[in-house]
């Protein structure tokens, strides 16, 4: 997790990270991200003050519109990214990150 108001969230909202990963140090890239939001349900993608919920179990989107979602111009997996059992969320948006960790 490289953002820091996503850190803060998480130690006020007294949540436990089981694994965290340096996304400077260890780059997931396209292949890779896509491969893990094939493997959750939900994934709430933030950019801004937009938030777009994609349900991979109905709507099934193709690979082009999910790494318009969570692959970042540099060609890896935009963070920060959390995952809580089978959703995804990828980049910060209070409200979501409440509703989904609070």
């Amino acid at each position: 997790m490289s953002c820091s108001k996503t850190q803060e969230f998480l130690a006020n909202a007294n949540v436990t990270v089981k694994e965290e990963q340096n996304a400077k140090k260890a780059t997931i890239g396209a292949t890779h991200a896509l491969a893990l939001a094939r493997t959750v349900n939900d994934i709430y993608a933030a950019k801004g003050k937009k938030v777009v919920h994609i349900n991979l179990k109905k709507d099934k989107p193709d690979d082009e519109t999910l790494a318009k979602l969570i692959v970042g111009p540099s060609g890896n997996l935009r963070a920060p990214t959390l995952r809580k059992g089978k959703t995804l969320v990828v980049g910060f948006h209070q409200e979501t990150y409440e509703t989904i960790f609070g």
